[in-house]
């Protein structure tokens, strides 16, 4: 089994087809929805971790492809300014999924993406913009 996290985009003629129901059905995918921002008839973004075959998820995003949903790795959507961090630690204190947290030796900010859901609540904590997120 692998899991994944991925963000679709979905353009306007899309929002309202059952894609949830074709990536169960039809690729026998297991899916939660963490995120999701939908306007009937005009866009919808949604972040999604599927999981099941390799295969089988492949095939899933090549079906959301063919149905002009744009697919990204939700991996690739948060954007952590090393530079730019003065290590505070204010964003760890907001952060569900632990994916912020402050080394406990070097008291430098760790970021471990396969724990992040694109939640957002890290953004206003930050004082010095740090954190961005692109979805």
């Amino acid at each position: 089994m692998t899991t994944k996290k991925i963000v679709l985009t979905f353009p306007e003629n899309r929002v309202t087809k059952p894609i949830a129901y074709k990536l169960v059905k039809d690729f026998d995918l297991e899916f939660n929805i963490l995120r999701a921002e939908i306007t009937p008839d005009i866009e919808g973004k949604m972040l999604i971790e599927v999981k099941g075959s390799k295969d089988q998820i492949e095939k899933g995003i090549e079906y959301l492809i063919k149905e002009q949903i744009s697919v990204q790795e939700a991996a690739k959507d948060m954007i952590l300014d090393k530079d730019q961090c003065v290590h505070c630690g204010l964003c760890t204190s907001l952060c569900i999924t632990k994916a912020l947290s402050l080394d406990k030796q070097s008291y430098e900010l760790i970021f471990e993406k396969d724990k992040c859901i694109l939640c957002g609540l890290c953004l206003n904590a930050c004082p010095v913009q740090a954190i961005k997120l692109k979805i």
